[in-house]
Order: structure tokens, then C-alpha cells, then sequence
């Protein structure tokens, strides 16, 4: 018997908290810019942006859950997903009504937005919102299309932390862009390890992810190649100054990012259960990355 409680439960683990880093590292990331950039910022507005960017990501998630699911890429026997479908937790249309209720308060909070900074902000939510309900649900679903790293890379890395620093401060700088790139590199590796391991039920299902497309040799190294990049585009800008010596502190990680590289470059393609959790070891890496990289930036403003 399904109750009150274990229906708030099903639908905390639809939404896929544990990925949540994911958006709350740029966000901040863009937050912590603003005094490295010597801007002033209308901080008021930042609870309503981190609530945007939680909702938009659990929206996404629920959306993604229901298409996959419909689509075959998520069943019984495969890794992927919260499962809170295949396992008859809630209904397929329940979470696509959810996450059509979450698009819509996210929707409601960026009028807000749109209201205070102009334009520009209309322009970054309609991209945010239609990106993530098309990640995949037709006619578009880009996940299916060997897009989704190079789309998930764009819009939760440089368009949460460009759009978090223009929401707190009305302006945009060439250096928000750059910063951004190591977090887009690393929350790209988070959907290339889960897109890795799910190569052949993938395959299976008729889709086709950037892995799939690539192969699994070939997917080995893009997930190594994002992982590895996100740390020589830091070294580059700390380099040419664009970033302060602080930075340094994000090779704390390193040891954890040559764990994960050595799991995806060990993976068998018929054993995807030995990298079941290269997804949730990735979003684990890039937390921390993102926290040490924000540290360094106020450092860099403070001291």
C-alpha cells in the first residue's frame, strides 16, 4: 500500500537529488564572480535563482525519466534512471506531469527575472527550459541524437554560471565564460560516464547517446578527455591570470579524477555493472572541484 510518505519519497527520488551539484556548483560559481569581478549584486535575488536552477534540474531529470522509460532505454534489467518507473513507484504520466509542473514554476520565477534584468534573461531562460525538456522528449529529444554532452556542457556550465552572474548583476564579462568551462567540462563527464555505462542497453534500445556514437573505445576517451580538460583549462587560465594561484587548490581532486579515468578505461562493454557508478562518482568529483574553484575565486577577491 503506497503512503503519503512513501509517495514523498518516490518523488524526491525521481527528481535525482544526488545530481543536484551539478547545478548548484556553476550557480554559485557564477555567484562567487561577482566580487572577483569587482561587481555589485542585487543578492536578494539569489534564493530565487538557486530555486530556479534546483527545479529546472529536477524538472529535466522527471522529463528524461518518463521518455526514457518510454522509450525502452530504462527497464528492469538496466543501471540508468531513479527507477522510480520501471520499479512501479509512480506512474509514467505522473512524472511527466511533474516535471511539466516543475518547467512551470521554473517559467514563473524567470518572469521574475525577465522583469528586473530585460531581455537577455528571457533569452538564457527560453534556452534553459526548452533545452532541458528536449534533452528527450520528442519531436527533438537530443540525448537521442549523440548531442546531449556537447548540449549538457553548454547549459549547465556556461549558461547557469553566465546566467547566474547577469540575474545578481545586470552585466556580462568575457572572464564568466571562461571560468565556466572547467564546471562544463566536468558535469559533461557526469552524462558521458553514465552514457558509458549504458552503451549496450542503449545500443539495444535503438538509441543513439554521444557514446553509442562514438563506441566504447572512443567513449572511454571523451569521458578522459573531460575530465582531464577541465583541469589543464584551469591551469591555462591561472596561467594567464584570468583565474588567481588559488585556483591550484582544485588539483586537490586530482587523485579522484584519475580514480574515475582508470574505472572508465578498465570498463568492458559487456560488463557495464563495473562502472554502475561512474555517474554518481563523477557528480562526486565534481563537487568538490566546484567548491575548491569557488574558494580560490573569493580568495582571489578577498585577499
Amino acid at each position: 500500500m503506497k503512503t503519503p510518505q512513501s509517495q514523498v519519497k518516490a518523488w524526491i527520488q525521481a527528481s535525482r537529488p544526488f545530481s543536484f551539484t551539478a547545478s548548484m556548483a556553476p550557480v554559485f560559481l557564477g555567484a562567487a564572480l561577482v566580487p572577483f569581478l569587482e561587481q555589485s549584486a542585487r543578492w536578494e535575488l539569489m534564493p530565487l535563482i538557486v530555486i530556479a536552477s534546483l527545479l529546472i534540474h529536477a524538472a529535466t531529470n522527471m522529463v528524461s525519466e518518463y521518455f526514457d522509460y518510454v522509450k525502452g532505454v530504462d527497464r528492469p534489467d538496466t543501471h540508468g534512471g531513479s527507477r522510480v518507473i520501471v520499479d512501479k513507484l509512480l506512474r509514467p504520466k505522473q512524472v511527466f506531469w511533474g516535471s511539466i509542473v516543475l518547467f512551470g514554476i521554473t517559467a514563473c520565477i524567470g518572469l521574475v527575472f525577465v522583469a528586473i534584468c530585460g531581455w537577455p534573461i528571457l533569452l538564457l531562460g527560453l534556452i534553459g527550459i526548452l533545452g532541458g525538456f528536449f534533452y528527450t522528449a520528442t519531436p527533438v529529444g537530443y540525448k537521442y541524437l549523440g548531442l546531449g554532452d556537447l548540449l549538457v556542457f553548454i547549459l549547465m556550465g556556461p549558461l547557469m554560471v553566465i546566467g547566474s552572474f547577469y540575474v545578481l548583476t545586470d552585466t556580462y564579462q568575457n572572464e564568466v565564460l571562461l571560468i565556466s568551462l572547467p564546471v562544463g567540462c566536468l558535469v559533461a563527464a557526469i552524462l558521458s560516464g553514465n552514457n558509458l555505462r549504458d552503451i549496450l542497453h542503449d545500443t539495444q534500445a535503438g538509441i543513439n547517446s554521444t557514446a553509442s556514437v562514438l563506441g566504447h573505445r572512443l567513449a572511454r576517451v571523451e569521458y578522459s578527455g573531460l575530465v582531464v580538460g577541465a583541469y589543464v583549462v584551469t591551469v591555462g587560465m591561472i596561467a594567464f591570470g584570468v583565474l588567481p594561484l588559488w585556483s591550484v587548490l582544485t588539483l586537490l581532486t586530482v587523485p579522484a579524477a584519475v580514480k574515475n579515468i582508470k574505472a572508465a578505461m578498465q570498463s568492458n562493454l559487456q560488463s557495464p555493472e563495473q562502472i554502475a557508478s561512474l555517474d554518481v562518482q563523477t557528480a562526486q568529483l565534481h563537487l568538490p572541484f566546484g567548491v575548491l574553484l569557488m574558494i580560490s575565486v573569493l580568495l582571489g577577491a578577498f585577499l
